[in-house]
């Protein structure tokens, strides 16, 4: 089986890049997928699957394939949502939806999974277990698509899932694995800080917000380097500010959001409560009444241990001339709802390199002028057809 697959998937190479780049000039935004969901829909018509669509809370798709031998059942996921930046990459498919872009690769994600699922049905005969391919929507805005389809129970029979993500710090070729915590979790937050407006002139007579909201911004980084063990990894962003007024003026009321990043559960616990304890000593210290709305989104992605060195050594025995190395990565700062997948089921999510030839140095995930090495969607395809079949080879 896996001589006839990785065959069959290098012969459809070209049809996976043609896939990718009808998706990335049609690119939707999350939980607005409509139309990309019924392509995905469509390309499985007639086929001998079991398709159920508009799972979780939105477009998600989950199509099942059942082998001819019993066995074992894996889930295998990709993304296929878009994200609200306007494309500057000068490529024929550029976006033909203005504002929206594929800025992420999941129109790739999407396109090798297609492929190779199809590879998966036509040999169905010498699969022994069930796949189920996971199309999953708005992977980029919380709350995600991954939480609500976990939790439908339609994956409830999941013994393993595996999912692929495309960065482009590595050249096509690369494969990239972390065991344990790989990416952190993800939590968002916005203040509110109702003060008492007045005249510039007679400051004692008001109560100003922003003195109390600039305070805030400086001691809330003291959470970071004051209450987390100095071996845990916290970030902690305000990136809105919101006091504009004009200079004679004292505001009535101002607004802050931002946005914290974590390695594990109790790095957020430790965060969280000291945001809420600073937020009553603003409203103490201050005499202003503050409305804070803190919303955990994402949690830190887990690879199982015995998964992830699963998944590296079936790619470093797979002698294939497409994966050519395979390396350790660092952890990562940014945030999977894939981690809700692993959450209730092991598994592992890895990472495929897509640096576009002759450049030194590639503009990176989000970025308006993100583009990939089209070689990556063949790297992708096989590296996770070879670990579908030592799968059931091994289990």
């Amino acid at each position: 089986m896996r001589n006839e697959l990785m065959g069959m998937l290098e012969a459809r190479k070209d049809e996976m890049i043609q896939i990718r780049r009808y998706l990335h000039e049609y690119p939707e935004l999350s939980f607005e997928e409509e139309k990309t969901a019924q392509y995905i829909i469509d390309f499985y018509k007639g086929k001998d699957v079991e398709i159920e669509t508009e799972v979780g809370n939105g477009h998600g798709i989950v199509v099942t394939i059942k082998g001819d031998k019993p066995g074992k059942t894996i889930g295998l996921r990709a993304d296929f949502d878009a994200l609200p930046i306007v494309e500057e990459t000068d490529v024929p498919f550029k976006s033909k939806n203005e504002g929206v872009m594929h800025a992420c690769g999941h129109d790739a994600h999407t396109a090798y999974l297609l492929v190779l699922a199809d590879c998966l049905i036509q040999l169905k005969s010498s699969l022994a277990g069930t796949v189920k391919i996971i199309h999953q929507h708005a992977e980029e805005k919380p709350p995600g698509g991954a939480k609500s389809m976990v939790e439908s129970g339609i994956l409830d029979d999941l013994d393993h899932v595996f999912g692929v993500h495309l960065f482009p710090t590595e050249p096509a070729g690369t494969v990239g694995y972390r065991s344990g915590y790989a990416m952190a979790g993800r939590a968002s937050f916005s203040l509110s800080i109702q003060g008492s407006g007045g005249h510039g002139s007679s400051p004692h007579l008001a109560n100003d917000p922003i003195v109390a909201g600039a305070h805030f911004v400086t001691a809330a980084q003291t959470i970071i380097s004051r209450r987390l063990n100095p071996f845990e990894t916290g970030v902690f962003t305000i990136g809105s500010f919101d006091g504009k007024g004009t200079p004679n003026v004292i505001k009535d009321r101002i607004e802050l959001a931002g946005d914290v990043r974590y390695m594990n559960d109790e790095t957020e616990q430790v965060i969280s409560r000291e945001i809420h304890r600073m937020v009553k000593g603003l409203e103490m210290e201050f005499g202003v009444a503050c409305e804070l709305n803190y919303e955990p989104d994402y949690p830190p992605l887990y690879n199982d241990p015995e998964m992830t060195d699963f998944v590296r050594t079936t790619l470093e025995r797979a002698d294939d001339p497409e994966i050519q190395q395979i390396v350790e990565f660092p952890q990562l700062s940014g945030s999977e709802d894939f981690a809700y997948y692993t959450r209730k089921t092991p598994g592992c999510f890895f990472y495929i390199g897509c640096k576009p030839k002759g450049v030194e140095k590639a503009y990176f995930n989000h970025h308006p002028k993100f583009d990939i090495d089209e070689e990556a969607l063949l790297v992708a395809a096989k590296s996770v057809g070879q670990v579908v079949c030592s799968y059931f080879e091994e289990k």
